[in-house]
């Protein structure tokens, strides 16, 4: 590995972009013997796989779900997690001849693999468990015997969200239901994690009508709260396992700047390693940002090495080319593979000798997810990081200990939108009646939002309990990836595409707006806010849309404050008056054009935090010839591209504005606010960690080489202001000041 590395040094586009090399030490295997053993058809299926020995976590995994106990595991990427839970489930099946269990993945691709696993188990069974998909793609046809005869089905929240009105056809698998597996958990975070968690206490109301009281399994990747997570997700106590028994050789860490050889664009530079790498006889796997990326530097190859046997995968393939292109990667006939993110969920594709990873991806979890798929048993492998020029990437290059030390962020999931819940009351008011008991597992407002919507004649009370009396079924009208109702349809040659939110579609769907849906690329022709209706047209394009947009804040209420030295800081609801007002035309993260956009102002309430910063730090930058405005405007950018380190978010999810002077209260205040409406728990997060906030901003701004400031510390590409005014000088004052009272307050 060593000698690969330094060859690097000797190509004629080398121009410093190694700025660091971190060594991960081999680790042997850690085993234990399972007692009581497991059925001879299980064992038989253990020997006929070669598996001599089991996992220390997967000894415990048995023994803690044999106890009934509710799981949630989050061992590292290719640990053998599945295993896991499959042979302490089909024990149970075994036992209780008429048990059932129901399977939840993220992904169909995850689902496919997973069901392959599952037949093939059953062969080595004295009993049948008729695994079955069930989702959108399941013929109606076949849809009854699978609810009658499979014992195990595979399905995802989307399809659950749809069948649970119709519970009483699914009577005997939930009256027998022993239990819920949700794999890769991490993934319902955000909007859709709230949502989650309320469509699964919609599951559980169910299941109590029938009598059954199922035990659930969670597989994870690692983050930092995973039992808070998983109690949340579920509303069921948790027991963890985190500590990962298998083998892995020495991992080598590279971390390339590509930003230090600004002729040569990131993507070119993507390709440079990844044929380097495949020319050292490392069969790689390249992440990227994006499904044109990924066909891009395959492209790229093809043409300038047609010899190397790489290609791309993403979303948008028909499953027989992802099917075909994962069996050339497990049987080694693939040499390379540049893929979305589609490949970093556990479906099979064997181990890896390198991944390159092009541009953080989002979270410390996602890239230890992503670097797992590196290093066969106990062989060395390469982990290529491949930082951008933005800020976020930047920091992480310079502070490699938070990107390799594992400090996984928080998987965050919020109970208290009252939009998100007032939805799925609804949708539960429609499967059954509901009982004061059965409405409480809502949280504490339930009630209260039950009455707010017999108010507007959607639910009536009867001696029965709340029952929906709309004249929509809401299971249609509520998305799991949305929040607000209103809704907009995006339509393609008279077909629903999918549906977004009002707020969404401004900055997604406008007009001009290029539109990712399932890996293929659409151009919004029209967005028609009367009929609530965005018509596209598919398009191959080589640039990317980002829409600019102005907010203005205005404080409806703090409901918690912590009081410093110099400046204090709220949390609380805020009222956001978003406009935006054009966007930008990207090729290669180069600006090529901007369009004005002319859209009504959107309004809506959300969660946020901020602070108000003292006059004498104002007084003082002014004398020092500083831009106090400047400053303020430096130091929002700056935390809201810190945020996702400490709260398991997307840049996106996030809005900010700073005032010198607040028009209600005359004071100097920096907000950060929840993209939606209503909240998602992300500004509580960041108030709980504040004081670290403020340590890595600072730390960000600081680190950077440059003068006045880059997009590696405080501008950014989504400002309506044009980073303009930006001071990078005051903002290092201000929050110098900052982290002094914070010190002060112990």
């Amino acid at each position: 590995m060593n000698e690969i590395i330094e060859q690097l040094k000797k190509y004629k586009w080398y121009r410093g972009q190694i700025v660091d090399l971190k060594v991960t030490p081999a680790k042997s295997g850690k085993y234990s013997e399972i007692t009581p053993p497991l059925s001879p058809s299980l064992q038989h299926y253990l020997d006929f796989k070669k598996i001599n020995k089991l996992y220390s976590h997967q000894i415990k995994s048995i023994e803690k779900i044999r106890e009934g106990k509710n799981l949630i595991i989050t061992t590292g990427t290719a640990s053998g997690k599945t295993l896991a839970f499959n042979l302490p489930i089909l024990e149970k099946l075994e036992s209780d001849k008429k048990g059932t269990a129901l399977f939840l993945y993220p992904l169909k691709a995850l689902t496919n693999d997973q069901l392959k696993v599952l037949k093939e188990l059953e062969r080595f069974l004295d009993f049948r468990i008729n695994p079955a998909i069930y989702d959108g793609d399941t013929p109606r046809e076949k849809r009854a015997s699978i609810r009658d005869k499979s014992r195990i089905i595979l399905s995802n929240p989307y399809e659950l969200h749809q069948v649970l009105p119709y519970h009483y056809k699914w009577e005997n698998f939930f009256k027998n239901l022993k239990v819920v597996v949700i794999d890769e958990a991490h993934r319902y975070k955000g909007v859709m994690g709230s949502n989650f968690a309320l469509l699964i206490r919609r599951l559980l109301i169910i299941c109590k009508i029938y009598g059954s009281s199922p035990q659930f399994i969670l597989s994870s990747a690692s983050i930092a709260n995973p039992q808070e997570f998983a109690e949340k997700l579920t509303s069921a106590s948790f027991e963890v396992i985190t500590e990962d028994g298998s083998p892995h050789g020495s991992r080598y860490f590279l971390l390339w700047d590509s930003s230090k050889y600004k002729d040569r664009s990131v993507h070119v530079q993507t390709k440079d390693l990844l044929v380097h790498s495949v020319k050292n006889n490392l069969q790689t796997i390249c992440f990227v940002v994006s499904r044109k990326i990924s066909e891009l530097i395959s492209f790229w190859i093809k043409n300038e090495n047609p010899k190397l046997k790489i290609t791309s995968y993403r979303a948008g393939y028909l499953p027989l080319e992802r099917r075909e292109i994962e069996r050339k990667l497990r049987q080694r006939e693939l040499e390379g593979v540049v893929s979305t993110t589609a490949l970093e969920l556990g479906i099979d594709i064997g181990g890896l000798d390198c991944v390159i990873i092009s541009g953080y991806p989002g979270t410390i979890a996602s890239f230890f997810q992503q670097a797992g798929r590196s290093g066969r048993k106990t062989q060395d492998s390469l982990v290529i990081f491949v930082g951008f020029e933005d800020a976020l990437d930047q920091y992480l290059l310079r502070h490699p200990g938070i990107l390799l030390a594992g400090n996984f962020e928080n998987a965050i999931i919020d109970l208290s939108n009252p939009y998100i819940t007032s939805g799925h009351l609804l949708c539960a008011s429609s499967e059954l009646p509901l009982k004061k008991e059965d409405y409480e597992i809502f949280g504490k407002d339930s009630e209260e939002i039950l009455k707010s919507l017999q108010k507007e004649n959607l639910v009536r009370q009867t001696p029965e309990g709340f029952v929906y009396c709309g004249k929509e079924r809401p299971q249609q009208v509520i998305s799991l990836d949305n929040i607000s109702d209103q809704t907009v349809k995006v339509v393609w040659e008279n077909q629903i595409l999918e549906t977004v939110d009002l707020q969404r579609a401004y900055s997604e769907a406008h007009t001009g707006a290029v539109l990712i849906h399932q890996g293929e690329s659409y151009i919004v022709v029209d967005l028609d806010l009367k009929n609530m209706k965005a018509k596209v047209k598919r398009e191959e394009v080589d640039y990317f849309t980002e829409a600019v947009d102005i907010d203005e804040v205005k404080i409806i209420e703090d409901e918690e404050r912590k009081v410093f030295r110099d400046f204090i800081l709220y949390l609380g609801k805020v009222e956001v008056h978003n406009r935006y007002i054009g966007y930008k035309v990207k090729k290669f993260e180069q600006v090529v054009n901007f369009i004005q956009l002319d859209l009504p102002t959107v309004i809506f309430q959300t969660m946020g935090l901020w602070y108000e910063l003292p006059v004498h730090i104002r007084n003082e930058c002014e004398f020092r010839g500083l831009d106090f405005s400047g400053g303020m405007h430096a130091v929002e950018h700056a935390m809201i591209s810190i945020s996702p380190l400490l709260a398991m978010c997307d840049r996106k999810d996030l809005g900010g504005v700073s005032y010198p002077f607040h028009p209600e209260t005359g004071k100097s205040l920096i907000f950060i606010y929840d993209g939606y409406e209503g909240g998602i728990g992300i500004s509580e997060k960041l108030f709980e960690t504040f004081k670290n906030l403020v340590q890595m901003t600072y730390s960000l701004i600081k680190d950077c080489d440059c003068e006045e400031g880059c997009p590696a510390c405080i501008l950014s590409s989504k400002c309506g202001n044009n980073n303009r005014p930006m001071d990078k000088k005051a903002a290092l004052y201000i929050l110098e000041n900052m982290l002094s009272s914070i010190s002060n307050n112990g």
